[in-house]
């Protein structure tokens, strides 16, 4: 047990799960937050940082700023045993309680000051390019492709995407109406292509698809998935609860399979769903339930059990607009642009980690 008499309870990974479960654990319990860079990003905000960089001062949170008591260690970490998580730079973190939300891999910068930097000189591409080409047409690359037809629109846009539709985690209602809102934002989308990312460069001008054409453009933007950041777990005692493609399967508790103190939240899980930072916060606030419960003495049996819903989804359309299916309904337009789109829930938020919004 740590000090005063409370358990220790590590959070590995500073994303929306983690910083969440972070705060919302510091009155029953010893926290420490392991975590690569010095700031929470609120990730959903990122394409609205890039065509306006001044937006990421609200949605770049130092932990510092949200955490009153816990421990924040800069590191990252590279293994786990039975009672402690190792760090890259030679720490040992003791645990009684030990909670895994690393998430996918972001190749983010380590400091919010260099990440602001990033965003200014994604803008500076954006601004000086007469034509963007975006990679991809998941959530991401579609956010983007809106996000600068909408504030940049003499800007030639052209989205490459090796599906056969955008957004294919919606429904075809659903992706066909995200079509057809980009191409009345004279947007070039081309399916059932990809382009080499061995091949790209920031001189490079040209850039040729699998499918033999030949896109001109100024600038680029990957926008492809992430792989999931758990090949560190490949050597630690939770490497028998990884399933084949690398995610951690977790109980209807969300305890790590096989461990009765370790639990997964948020993408790296073997849950069933979509991944979103929203779903991310729910496995936040059930793991930090459950917790509470087993520092009080409760048996295992008494612990809440996470439910998957409907598969949600609001995506941004620019500023005033979007798209959200929702159960039985898909709307686009500015209803759900009023839901997501102004503040793309930074506020909101930001009040959950306890700040001003």
């Amino acid at each position: 047990m740590a000090e005063a008499g409370k358990p220790r309870v590590v959070v590995v990974g500073g994303g929306i799960g983690g910083a969440l479960l972070a705060k919302t654990m510091e009155p029953d319990a010893d926290v420490v937050l392991l975590d690569p860079k010095d700031y929470l990003e609120i990730t959903w905000a990122e394409l609205r940082s890039t065509v306006e960089p001044s937006f990421a001062e609200r949605s770049l949170i130092y932990h510092r700023d949200y955490l009153t008591t816990a421990t924040i260690v800069t590191s990252s970490a590279v293994n786990i045993t039975e009672n402690a998580v190792l760090t890259a730079d030679g720490q040992s973190l003791a645990y009684d309680y030990l909670v895994v939300a690393t998430g996918h891999v972001f190749a983010s910068a380590g400091s919010r000051k260099e990440r602001l930097t990033e965003f200014q000189r994604d803008n500076g591409k954006i601004k000086s390019s007469g034509s963007v080409l975006i990679i991809g047409g998941g959530p991401t690359g579609v956010e983007l492709a809106a996000e600068i037809a909408v504030d940049y629109p003499e800007k030639k846009v052209t989205l490459v995407h090796r599906g056969s539709r955008l957004l294919e985690f919606v429904d075809q209602k659903a992706s066909k109406k995200c079509l057809d809102w980009l191409t009345l934002k004279k947007v070039d989308v081309l399916f059932q292509q990809s382009v080499d990312l061995k091949s790209l460069s920031d001189t490079e001008k040209f850039y040729k698809t699998s499918g033999g054409e030949t896109i001109t453009a100024d600038c680029h933007f990957v926008c492809i998935g992430k792989p999931l950041s758990s090949s560190w777990l490949h050597d630690t005692i939770l490497k028998e609860s990884l399933d084949t493609k690398g995610r951690v399967m977790v109980e209807k508790d969300l305890r790590v399979k096989g461990h009765d103190n370790i639990f997964a939240i948020g993408d790296i899980t073997d849950i069933p769903e979509i991944k979103q930072g929203y779903l991310a916060q729910k496995h936040a606030l059930l793991v930090a339930k459950n917790l509470k419960l087993l520092i009080k003495g409760s048996p295992p049996s008494k612990l809440a059990t996470y439910s998957t819903g409907f598969p949600l989804a609001i995506v941004s359309l620019g500023r005033k607009e979007g798209l959200a299916q929702l159960p039985y309904l898909t709307l686009t337009g500015c209803i759900p642009g009023m839901l997501k789109s102004k503040d793309l829930f930074v506020g909101k938020t930001r009040k959950q980690m306890g700040l001003n919004a």
